[in-house]
């Protein structure tokens, strides 16, 4: 912030910049810092300055950070966690299993209390939890996931098989991921929807939407309502909401 750098009200990780040739920006993680931007002598600036006020060091143009792995070529920028992947199949002893074509069987409603107790909580809860991670660049898995992260303090054997159906998916094809390429335009879309009292449990809806900027995709979310609709147009209201 001496620099001169904003912190973003959306992300408080996210600082920026505006400047006579362009912008800069700065994601910052514990120890981990990633700078990009349009205006070169901006970002060599800010490089010196933290140079300056602390011990760091440039490892270059980035191309792994927090799991992620980034790829250059003519088509965009390809971001893909193919590595965590390959270590999630070998955590949960996966690697030699069959891929399943889809993360989630088609029409399976997940309740509590449904089947035997699965009791090694532990290892549900942290392979969810990676899971989880997994879709800041898996979108496809977005659903499913949220579904079994709703039973993280008393799953059952149940929850288990649809947790493990999804890692196998991923085993079908570990280099997914999103490309992002410049399509010509800044244009701005936005798709929401919502499935009606879909939880057997409480009855609650499923909020799911998905924002693309210039025809890539740059925000998604599927998580359950906070309270009842009582109408199948207030559940579509409050999908829509949170993409104003």
């Amino acid at each position: 912030m001496e620099f001169g750098m904003r912190r973003s009200a959306c992300d408080h990780t996210v600082f920026y910049k505006h400047t006579n040739h362009g912008c800069v920006l700065l994601i910052v993680y514990v120890d981990d810092i990633v700078i990009t931007g349009n205006d070169a002598s901006g970002i060599d600036s800010l490089k010196s300055f933290l140079g300056a006020e602390f011990h760091t060091k440039d490892l270059g143009v980035l191309k792994y950070s927090l799991g992620i792995e980034v790829a250059r070529s003519k088509k965009g920028i390809f971001l893909s966690q193919r590595k965590y992947v390959l270590d999630l199949l070998d955590d949960t002893g996966l690697l030699g299993s069959i891929p399943c074509d889809t993360p989630m069987e088609q029409g399976v409603k997940l309740v509590a209390g449904e089947g035997e107790v699965f009791e090694d909580l532990e290892r549900y809860r942290r392979s969810v939890g990676k899971l989880n991670y997994l879709t800041i660049t898996r979108p496809d898995i977005a659903f499913p996931v949220s579904m079994v992260s709703q039973f993280m303090s008393s799953p059952t054997r149940t929850h288990w098989d649809a947790a493990v159906r999804i890692v196998k998916y991923l085993k079908g094809a570990p280099r997914k991921g999103i490309l992002y390429a410049d399509d010509g335009h800044t244009g701005v879309e936005v798709f929401s929807d919502a499935d009606w009292a879909g939880s057997p449990d409480d009855r609650r809806s499923t909020t799911r939407y998905c924002v693309f900027v210039g025809g890539n995709l740059v925000s998604w979310k599927s998580k359950k309502q906070s309270v009842v609709a009582r109408s199948s147009a207030e559940s579509e209201y409050r999908a829509m909401a949170p993409c104003d």
